[in-house]
């Protein structure tokens, strides 16, 4: 599975008024495993940046001015994002303005070239209803170390975006894990055999019930998509 983590900064809040996106990342995971392929891009938006906009992320009009524009971009950007799953913090807010950038050129929102799209911001309310779900307060729930996060940038909130999501769906990650990895040779299962054989002890009672609660959770953060159901059946109809 080829996952695309992405994010960008912006010269403002709407696209309606105006405003253009300045940075695009992306960085790539398969298999839930990170790699070394990235898409990283500064943007000239012919316009200023509002000074809101400016605080957070630290991105100046001076700095910009010898950066391509998004139509020098834009081939680079959808061959990289082609067929994977975009996964987005607040997907909506990104999503917009690159279907805004696109519309702009005469060419088809970013849903026509990927496989889908992942709002973790949509993700986190519903694991964690009334908390704060920005990216720093996921990073401390989890454990992710964002400690290089003094100003928002695109490339370093999508590979802690990358960290954040493959934690809150870690309960997946042991089975494909587990279904990735070549079957035992003939000689480890015979040595296994003659040891005699194994005792299996089912789960009851008070353990059953919290297993599926627990499916119903992750099944839930994972927008439907949880793999224990689909090999097992859906806990919600035990």
């Amino acid at each position: 599975m080829r996952q695309i983590f992405l994010d960008t900064e912006t010269t403002g809040l709407d696209p309606a008024q105006g405003h253009r996106v300045i940075e695009i990342a992306a960085v790539e995971v398969i298999n839930r495993r990170l790699t070394k392929n990235h898409f990283h891009v500064y943007l000239n938006p012919d316009r200023d940046i509002d000074p809101g906009a400016q605080e957070v992320h630290g991105i100046t009009l001076d700095f910009l001015q010898d950066k391509p524009r998004f139509p020098d971009v834009v081939d680079d950007f959808l061959d990289f994002i082609a067929g994977g799953e975009l996964i987005i913090h607040n997907a909506p807010f990104d999503v917009g303005f690159l279907d805004h950038e696109l519309g702009m050129i005469g060419k088809p929102g970013v849903r026509q070239s990927c496989a889908g799209v992942i709002d973790t911001l949509r993700m986190a309310k519903e694991m964690r209803p009334g908390q704060r779900n920005n990216l720093d307060a996921l990073c401390r729930h989890f454990g992710v170390d964002n400690s290089s996060r003094t100003l928002h940038g695109a490339l370093l909130d999508a590979e802690l975006l990358a960290d954040v999501y493959l934690a809150m769906t870690r309960g997946q990650e042991s089975l494909i894990i587990e279904m990735a990895e070549p079957q035992r040779e003939a000689g480890q299962l015979s040595e296994i055999a003659r040891k005699g054989p194994l005792k299996v002890l089912a789960a009851a009672g008070d353990d059953l019930l919290a297993h599926q609660e627990y499916l119903k959770g992750l099944d839930k953060a994972a927008g439907g998509a949880c793999m224990w159901n689909q090999l097992q059946g859906d806990p919600q109809a035990s």
